[in-house]
């Protein structure tokens, strides 16, 4: 017995030895009883008075391995609209235990019709919804595994692997095309009667106009509408899950997200200072879905002077808005009766009505041009403002939605149609008369190329042309590397679909090397999250399109900015906010440059000219 007991006391000092051998090895190799006798002299001298707090904050942490993914999550949620929209929760694995870090919102592609067929809005419904879902079980299924055990701080190696998932839903996507449209064409369709074509009714003849005479004055007929880009189910999935991980990266950095932007814009070298975008405030809206006849301005924009406080602009446009729902709800005066029976009002003025539009801007019932920009301009004279000093305007003029294709012309007022050549002189005149107004947003659609190039050319001195939804998306700016067409002075560029956080930064580099004006735009659904704000002060952008001063989806990013603006203050980084200025280039002085540039040679830049000077010029004529 004694033996026996003495056998396995043996046999378990000889386990108990080589686990002793096996740790001392595994301490050894992580150089662990090195760094221990040097943590343990530091803090013997340093004596704080939470031991464990001082070796876990100052020591234990910065030698953990980094955070790394270990599930990301896909959820439906509402937008500020309550329609469907993609959530994406970030969780990383931190000294072994899995944490859930962040959250973001990405709102969807899709724009929105006040006035649409109920049929139009229900298949859109169901588009959507089936975008959310499949953007939904991408996350959820694939992409969480392929980036699980990546370091979320290297947002170029994510993004890449986004990109080749996408490359290969895109290719079989194409593949389940191909292979629905060869079943469609070996079934034998059986062809249908052949009915004789229907006499052709003799041409009208105009009013006035006498038999036998020719019509001699022909339009010119507009280009055929481009196909739309196709956007890939789910593709949501890809900007949300980039944007989800780089907000991730700064969380666990202790940074903010737009510092975190700014050093992937800058390759990881932090600039010394960083300047807030200026301000484009949705104030109204008189477009096509507004009760009155005006069509021509979906979006009156306001923009702060350059030389303004963000807090300065917004408190600035909240007195103007407060003035205008002052007015709106005052009641008319009363009628003042003519000897025929009439009241004494212009024709075309009837009273300004209102409704708060999903923009966050007051839909304001309008039936000329001069009604609404008259209104503004009273109410800012009344504040002591003056338009083109202290603040400018925009019209977004939303172009594409004019269009009446069956007349091949824009329909600017109910019932008054004229075509893009007419366009050009309606808004080089509007210019004229209102030098305040510094840019317009989709004066045409995008296939009027020949009438983008007039504007550009009657305007541009004192005018920023700028395309909206005209302009590709910018997986196809990427594609073509450039800016392409329309001619314009900067594009409106927006994070939706497959837009990763390298595309923003690459595509930015591009727009600001051919030195055009950047302006980072919200969607028309948006959502709460506030990340849009931080993407456009870590990207540098000039602008930021917003909707107005209402609806929580909207304030939400306008309160981001204030603090932002605030922090930057305090820290003395908060950059200088450069005066607007007009540049006209052709495309022969553009290539000049560029060779010159190539050359050697110094060519004399054109002269800026400043919209200040441009209403100054205009007041001594």
């Amino acid at each position: 017995m004694g033996e026996e007991r003495g056998g396995g006391s043996c046999g378990i000092t000889r386990e108990l030895q080589k686990l002793k051998q096996q740790a001392m090895e595994y301490y050894r190799e992580n150089d662990v009883p090195r760094k221990l006798e040097e943590l343990l002299n530091s803090t013997f001298y340093l004596q704080p008075a939470d031991v464990y707090g001082h070796l876990k904050a100052n020591y234990f942490s910065k030698l953990a391995k980094p955070p790394t993914l270990c599930k990301i999550v896909g959820k439906n949620v509402l937008d500020g609209l309550g329609l469907p929209t993609l959530q994406v929760e970030i969780f990383c694995t931190i000294q072994n235990f899995p944490k859930n870090i962040c959250s973001v919102m990405i709102p969807t592609h899709f724009e929105v019709h006040e006035n649409a067929l109920p049929e139009v809005v229900e298949a859109e419904e169901v588009e959507r919804g089936l975008a959310v879902s499949t953007a939904i079980q991408w996350v959820n299924e694939t992409i969480t595994e392929e980036l699980r055990g990546l370091v979320p701080s290297n947002q170029a190696q994510v993004d890449h692997m986004l990109r080749l998932f996408f490359v290969k839903k895109v290719q079989e996507d194409k593949e389940r095309k191909e292979l629905e449209k060869s079943l469609e064409e070996s079934v034998v369709p059986v062809p249908p009667p052949v009915m004789p074509p229907p006499s052709a009714p003799p041409p009208a003849k105009k009013k006035g106009q006498k038999p036998g005479r020719k019509e001699t004055i022909t339009e010119k007929p507009i280009p055929p509408a481009e196909p739309a880009e196709p956007v890939l189910c789910g593709s949501m999935a890809i900007g949300a899950v980039s944007l989800a991980i780089a907000k991730a990266s700064a969380i666990l950095g202790s940074i903010p997200l737009y510092l975190n932007i700014a050093l992937l814009k800058h390759n990881q070298e932090q600039p010394t200072t960083l300047t807030m975008p200026l301000l484009m405030v949705s104030l109204a809206s008189c477009g096509k879905s507004s009760p009155g006849k005006l069509n021509l301005m979906k979006e009156v924009i306001c923009i702060p002077h350059p030389g303004l406080t963000t807090k300065q602009g917004v408190e600035m446009l909240l007195e103007i808005r407060k003035q205008i729902n002052k007015v709106i709800e005052s009641p008319p005066p009363p009628k003042v009766e003519t000897k025929k029976g009439h009241n004494g009002s212009k024709r075309g003025q009837p009273p300004v009505t209102s409704k708060m539009s999903h923009l966050g801007c007051l839909i304001i019932t309008c039936d000329t041009v001069e009604q609404l920009l008259l209104l503004i301009q009273g109410i800012c004279a009344n504040l002591g403002l003056e338009l083109g000093t202290n603040l400018h305007l925009a019209i977004n003029c939303a172009g594409h939605e004019l269009i009446d294709y069956s007349k091949g012309k824009y329909e600017v007022m109910a019932g008054v149609y004229k075509s893009a050549a007419e366009m050009v002189d309606l808004y080089v005149d509007l210019i004229n008369k209102y030098p305040y107004i510094i840019a317009l947003i989709d004066p045409f659609r995008k296939e009027d190329a020949e009438q983008w190039d007039s504007i550009y050319n009657a305007l541009s001195s004192r005018c920023y042309i700028i395309a909206g939804t005209a302009s590709k998306s910018i997986s196809k700016l990427l594609e073509q590397g450039g800016i392409g067409s329309p001619r314009s002075h900067g594009l409106i560029i927006k994070h939706t679909n497959q837009t990763t956080m390298s595309d923003l930064v690459e595509i930015t580099n591009i727009i600001d090397s051919k030195k055009h004006l950047t302006i980072l735009g919200s969607t028309e659904g948006e959502s709460p999250d506030d990340s849009l704000v931080d993407l456009a002060v870590g990207l540098g952008v000039r602008f930021i399109k917003l909707g107005g001063l209402s609806r929580g989806e909207w304030v939400t990013k306008y309160n981001r900015l204030l603090t932002i603006e605030e922090e930057l203050a305090q820290e003395g980084t908060l950059g200088f906010k450069e005066e607007h200025t007009f540049f006209y280039f052709n495309e022969d002085a553009e290539k000049a440059l560029e060779a010159a540039a190539g050359a050697g040679e110094l060519l004399e830049p054109p002269e800026p000219i400043f919209p200040t000077e441009v209403v100054e010029e205009l007041a001594k004529m």
